[in-house]
């Protein structure tokens, strides 16, 4: 944290700075296609007139108050096993507890919902239904996060054998596309790597098992180009990058 606030927060401020010397274009008028007053089209489905344009919305302007930082670091790890056997999750329940340090209200905090059992949100098939557990999940948050980003770069990452890096997508890829807008970094780790914690070094006898997981790094950058942002501050914190 004091390493965001002390020395990354001014250099991210003058790397991801847009000089702008003309005052903005006032927003697009946002209208519906049909009029909600007509009754031959009350109960019609009316879009946006134009189509969406989320993933064109201009960021805001720089700042020292909008400088992006990280809100929180998710991760999450499915376990296809506990669609049949639900006690199949225990050692993933046991192995994101001990690498987060989370659990239900920690610290007496209201706020901390610990590790959640994540079950599926609809039917798929024959093999997945509605409400089954699937997978569990963690949200870190404040100093935990800063902690688990400590972790993953001097234990994990050092260690893992022919691991480049979070893969980038090709210098021509345009800026104005969903993933582009979207100020959140996610990668995945292969089970192997799960060791590598030293949370879970110490006892991984402990363990029944090995456990994948993604890891998804959620900002406040948002707009155009939010994603290279968001890299551009994770590079601050020695995750590294790689292109194809």
């Amino acid at each position: 944290m004091d390493h965001y606030y002390n020395t990354l927060r001014d250099d991210v401020m003058y790397m991801t700075y847009v000089h702008e010397p003309n005052p903005r274009k006032p927003p697009r008028v946002i209208r519906p296609l049909y009029d909600p007053e007509d009754p031959y089209s009350k109960n019609r489905f009316n879009p946006i007139a134009g189509g969406s344009r989320w993933a064109r919305e201009i960021p805001p302007v720089t700042t020292s108050e909008n400088v992006v930082k990280l809100e929180r670091i998710q991760l999450h790890s499915m376990q296809k096993a506990a669609i049949t056997n639900r006690s199949s999750l225990l050692g993933a329940i046991m192995a994101f507890r001990s690498i987060s340090g989370e659990s239900t209200e920690a610290g007496g905090r209201r706020t901390t919902d610990g590790v959640q059992v994540v079950r599926g949100k609809k039917s798929i098939g024959n093999w997945l239904r509605e409400g089954v557990p699937v997978g569990v999940k963690v949200d870190l948050k404040g100093p935990q996060m800063y902690d688990f980003i400590s972790s993953l770069v001097d234990f994990v990452l050092p260690r893992l054998k022919e691991y480049p890096g979070i893969i980038m997508p090709s210098p021509k890829s345009p800026l104005n596309t969903p993933h582009g807008a979207s100020g959140v970094v996610s990668f995945g780790l292969p089970p192997e790597a799960m060791v590598f914690f030293p949370q879970i070094e110490v006892n991984v006898d402990a363990y029944p098992g090995k456990y994948g997981m993604n890891i998804h790094f959620i900002t406040n950058a948002e707009g155009v180009g939010a994603q290279n942002a968001a890299r551009a501050l994770l590079s601050g914190f020695q995750i590294p990058f790689v292109r194809r």
